[in-house]
């Protein structure tokens, strides 16, 4: 844990995003970028919701306090500049360390610091005169006002010859592009997220006994997580036992674990504003039956397919497509769909079982920025994007299924980094071959 007052950790990284933030600014004609982090939620009366700081402030700053904004103006001279909370050590006594402008301005590299009070007087004069506004609307309206409120007051001092930008950019879409392609710290934090989360589902696999609970397992989830360093879960956890595991966000996980069910496991790490995003599907008994095996090899199947995929120069989905086609086989082959295998795809009929996409981009957000199509036609992938790689099969019971497969719902997800000859499963320290599944749970009973 760092003390007080120093750095939370090498910013180095954050400083060259700005710098490269602006030089994108400058090539599209310069301007002024304004971006505030997120902020604190009433969770109930006068308690508040653990604060998180919104990724995209965070991925140029690394800067965690709430009531903070970067402003950063690109024209003939860079300015990078910070408004955060003044330094109150009153306030400290109830409510832990607070930077204070000097003391970030210096830790964090910008050029200028100032109290977030100072934040309406000084924007106009940051504003004024600057070609382009690059800044986010639509998303907070409290925002948005203050934004035009800066607006406004440059206009009012239009006879003193100041005029405000003539158009506004969106500074997310901006970010998206970045955000995409992890740098080498980031992909750094994104493994060590990568290895806490598989070592919790290998210890929600230890713990897994008929007669426990979902939410039992949940907690040694959670106990591994934080043990190992990480500061939140990435996502509400699901622990999903038997027929649940058919309810793709189910999240009360509150019901007694049966012998000769499946355990449906989607739970990973936050480690240093960085998500961690992992499935696991395994009996609670410790062996797979021999419906739950065959599907499960199945999905195991489709994600090996998907995998081999998943490579520079390939289009965004040519991972799902080729996870579908084994899985549309795959159901044609256990009786659970009819006809032939082009007609099943032509027509969708995979979807009973099969009703999600193979993968999303991972980073700082679980379902992490970037768009999946440019100009109309799928984004190909490049050397360094994260993505996830989770195909699965959710088969309900239904009077025209066969009955050995009814509430069999598995999902099988790994993160993904596009590397340059293919891609590295980051997260497979979490077993996922049936045979290494039933050794660690037959280890953990006997051991």
């Amino acid at each position: 844990m760092n003390a007080p007052g120093t750095a939370p950790m090498d910013t180095t990284p954050f400083r060259a995003r700005r710098a490269r933030l602006l030089q994108r600014m400058q090539a599209a004609g310069g301007g002024v970028a304004i971006l505030p982090t997120a902020p604190e939620r009433v969770r109930n009366r006068d308690a508040h919701y653990a604060y998180r700081h919104d990724s995209y402030f965070y991925y140029l700053s690394a800067f965690r306090e709430p009531e903070a904004v970067v402003v950063l103006v690109a024209g003939k001279e860079t300015k990078q500049i910070l408004f955060c909370r003044e330094k109150n050590e009153e306030r400290e006594i109830w409510d832990g360390y607070r930077w204070g402008p000097e003391a970030a301005r210096a830790a964090f590299g910008f050029d200028e610091a100032w109290t977030i009070g100072d934040l309406e007087k000084r924007l106009p004069d940051y504003l004024a005169d600057q070609p382009l506004l690059w800044t986010s609307l639509g998303y907070d309206n409290d925002w948005d006002a203050r934004v035009l409120g800066a607006l406004n007051a440059v206009r009012d001092k239009a006879r003193t010859g100041l005029t405000p930008p003539h158009s506004v950019r969106d500074l997310r879409a901006e970010l998206d592009e970045m955000r995409l392609v992890k740098d080498a710290s980031e992909l750094a934090t994104m493994r060590q997220a990568a290895q806490i989360s598989a070592a919790a589902h290998c210890r929600a696999m230890r713990a897994t006994r008929p007669g426990r609970h979902e939410y039992e397992i949940e907690a040694e989830l959670l106990h591994a997580f934080r043990a190992a360093g990480s500061q939140a879960p990435a996502y509400t956890s699901i622990v999903a036992g038997g027929a649940n595991a058919c309810v793709l966000h189910y999240v009360d996980n509150d019901q007694r674990l049966n012998d000769g069910d499946l355990l449906l496991i989607d739970a990973g790490c936050e480690l240093d504003g960085y998500a961690s995003d992992i499935t696991r599907t395994f009996p609670v008994s410790g062996r797979f039956s021999g419906p739950q095996r065959a599907v499960y090899e199945l999905v195991l199947a489709a994600q090996a397919a998907a995998r081999e995929a998943t490579r520079p120069g390939a289009h965004w989905n040519q991972p799902h497509d080729a996870a579908v086609k084994v899985l549309a086989q795959g159901m044609l082959d256990l009786g659970l769909l009819q006809g032939s295998l082009d007609g099943v795809l032509e027509n969708g009929d995979y979807r009973r079982f099969y009703m999600h996409r193979t993968g999303h981009w991972l980073g700082m957000d679980v379902h992490d920025a970037g768009e999946y199509k440019l100009g109309g036609e799928w984004r190909p992938l490049v050397e360094g994007m994260v993505l996830t790689i989770e195909p699965g099969c959710y088969i309900r019971a239904a009077e025209d299924v066969p009955e050995a497969f009814w509430n069999i719902g598995i999902r099988i997800e790994d993160d993904a980094i596009v590397t340059a000859d293919g891609c590295a499963l980051i997260t497979e320290d979490a077993p996922k071959a049936v045979a290494d599944i039933e050794a660690l749970m037959r280890d953990a009973r006997h051991g």
